[in-house]
């Protein structure tokens, strides 16, 4: 009799007068579904784990790709990004090399920014008037949180470099439009 119910591959629980009772296939059964299960749970948490390695970004200062600052910036600066895309929505992070000697007049960002030195010092004034000698000095490893639309100025003595991090786009809009480096182009 058990032949004969082996060759129909039964998948569940047999009982038979007279009979053991038939559990191997169904064993062999419910393993195979567990496993399915398993697969099918673990998988979509493998592939977001698989997609966070690779969103990962490791920078080396050594190859860090410096390139000229955007023209909404005055000449001089180098900036390089070193995550992101600045000038579209969502988060960005990028360094300005700024030499010596070198301003930003005042102005605002419609987003918010964090600034932290990297190197040198970075002299940061509030308001919409330059006042060097009310400027806080921000040493290297130093940071500041500016948030939206705070009207600021910074300038360096010695050469600088700043990290940038906030959210996308990256915006400046200068408190007086003559200070804006594209308008000076123009003339």
């Amino acid at each position: 009799m058990r032949n004969d119910i082996d060759k129909f591959n039964i998948n569940c629980i047999i009982v038979v007068p007279g009979q053991e009772v038939i559990m191997n296939s169904f064993r062999y059964f419910v393993s195979l579904l567990s496993l399915m299960l398993f697969i099918a749970i673990i998988n979509p948490i493998l592939v977001r784990a698989e997609d966070a390695m690779s969103d990962q970004v490791f920078v080396n200062a050594s190859e860090i790709k410096w390139g000229e600052a955007p023209p909404t910036l005055p000449k001089r600066a180098k900036v390089a990004v070193l995550y992101g895309d600045p000038g579209k929505s969502g988060p960005f992070v990028v360094r300005l090399m700024a030499p010596a000697g070198y301003k930003i007049p005042p102005h605002w960002h419609t987003q918010a920014e964090n600034l932290t030195v990297v190197s040198g010092t970075l002299y940061l004034e509030r308001g919409d008037k330059p006042a060097t000698h009310l400027s806080h000095a921000l040493n290297a490893g130093g940071y500041h949180y500016l948030p939206a639309k705070a009207h600021h100025a910074a300038f360096t003595k010695v050469r600088t470099i700043v990290q940038i991090h906030g959210e996308g786009p990256f915006d400046i809009t200068y408190i007086n439009p003559k200070d804006d480096p594209q308008n000076m182009a123009k003339k």
